[in-house]
């Protein structure tokens, strides 16, 4: 029996109070006891074997059962079990959040944190808004209040916890009535919207020799990082999305996970002429990104829009700052890595656009597509906060999704 799950508000503010004495008219419980001294969530060496330690500390708190839930095959069919959808272990691989104790929870942060970005706002954080979204959105729901979650867009700088820049445009608004977005949880435990509904696996013995992957995900977000004989492979798939795309949480920090990587490509486009914006406007309309969960490997035969080769040097750097945002899912050391390889590729890559270039609207969609990267944004009507768009993106690599362990 394990510990009921709180939202991760209270998850954090628990390993947040590691060591402090709990209340002393506290009930005794037969769940696994924790050391409070132990329940502390950290960063380890930021390498491979720093990685392989902190999966090898997770692994070390899980009993046999946890373990070969945890512990999965590094085949093409775990690996690309991955949705955006709250469907939980229904559609992807690994151990529930919500069935780990605190010292497990702990442990199990203690992996992403180790292996993913220290960039404010991306990387660990980024993951972490993401979840902290899906309790908000469980409140909204219970509520059934629709559009509780609008804020006005604060001026003179982004909301607290968030990468500086300001989007023109404003807080997008839900836009006309369009193809309703699927998403809403099909029902279960598992599938409801929560912070407990996200799951961790490791695909292949976590080791610096041979290959192995972290996967990790739940609603709006899919991590895979991919390591082989002690590198790092790749960092791709990289699914995130966020529903509401802006809210205020009990303390009064307004939080808007995904607000760098929409301003990125607001501010990339807007730098476009209009010749060259026409150039750029893709034929189709989007309603969602092209390259989802099950769509590994359908890379476009044919690179559409405008040659980033044809812009100018301040141009392509705008370029470049709009990949970043995804790349910095990855450690620090591997995103720059990445970075100079896609610098290099700029005058291959191509940007395109559909909808509107505001990124305010349902169907507003953007794409960069390079010999290596590609990155999808696109704006979708709102499934709970139906007066308010909502976001999916995606990173892949043409070469390096799933460390490129797999021919699709």
């Amino acid at each position: 029996m394990r510990n009921r799950w709180l939202p991760l508000a209270g998850v954090l503010l628990m390993l947040a109070s590691a060591g402090c004495g709990g209340p002393a008219d506290q009930e005794p419980s037969t769940e696994k006891s924790v050391s409070a001294a132990v329940a502390i969530v950290r960063s380890y060496e930021k390498s491979v074997a720093g990685v392989v330690q902190a999966a090898e500390a997770f692994l070390a708190t899980l009993d046999a059962d946890e373990k070969a839930l945890t512990q999965l095959e590094l085949s093409e069919a775990n690996a690309t079990l991955w949705s955006n959808l709250p469907c939980g272990s229904s559609c992807r691989p690994g151990i529930r959040f919500g069935d780990l104790d605190i010292e497990e929870q702990a442990a199990a942060r203690s992996v992403l944190k180790t292996a993913l970005g220290t960039r404010p706002g991306s990387g660990y954080e980024r993951v972490e808004q993401i979840m902290a979204a899906d309790d908000q959105l469980a409140l909204l729901q219970a509520r059934g209040a629709i559009g509780s979650a609008r804020p006005a867009m604060p001026t003179g700088g982004p909301p607290s916890g968030m990468p500086s820049g300001t989007p023109s445009g404003g807080v997008p608004g839900g836009g006309p009535p369009g193809e309703m977005p699927s998403g809403g949880p099909p029902g279960g435990a598992d599938t409801a919207y929560s912070s407990g509904n996200y799951f961790l696996a490791f695909l292949g013995a976590p080791s610096t020799t041979g290959a192995w992957m972290i996967s990790f995900g739940g609603h709006h977000l899919a991590v895979h990082m991919s390591y082989k004989n002690g590198e790092v492979a790749g960092a791709s798939p990289y699914f995130v999305g966020v529903e509401p795309i802006t809210w205020t949480d009990p303390a009064n920090i307004r939080h808007a996970p995904l607000y760098d990587m929409r301003t990125g490509l607001v501010t990339m486009l807007s730098s476009l002429t209009e010749t060259e914006r026409g150039k750029a406007k893709l034929a189709k309309t989007f309603t969602d990104v092209l390259l989802g969960p099950g769509e590994d490997g359908e890379f476009p035969a044919k690179k559409e829009g405008l040659s980033a080769g044809s812009l100018t040097a301040g141009q392509k750097k705008l370029v470049l700052a709009a990949v970043a945002p995804w790349v910095a899912g990855a450690d620090d050391a591997t995103a720059a890595e990445l970075m100079k390889i896609y610098e290099s590729q700029i005058d291959q890559t191509y940007i395109g656009w559909s909808g509107g270039t505001s990124l305010t609207n349902h169907a507003d969609y953007v794409r960069i597509d390079g010999p290596s990267v590609w990155v999808e944004f696109v704006c979708q009507n709102g499934v709970v906060v139906q007066d308010q768009i909502h976001y999916h993106t995606i990173y892949r690599d043409h070469t390096r999704d799933y460390g490129g362990e797999f021919t699709f």
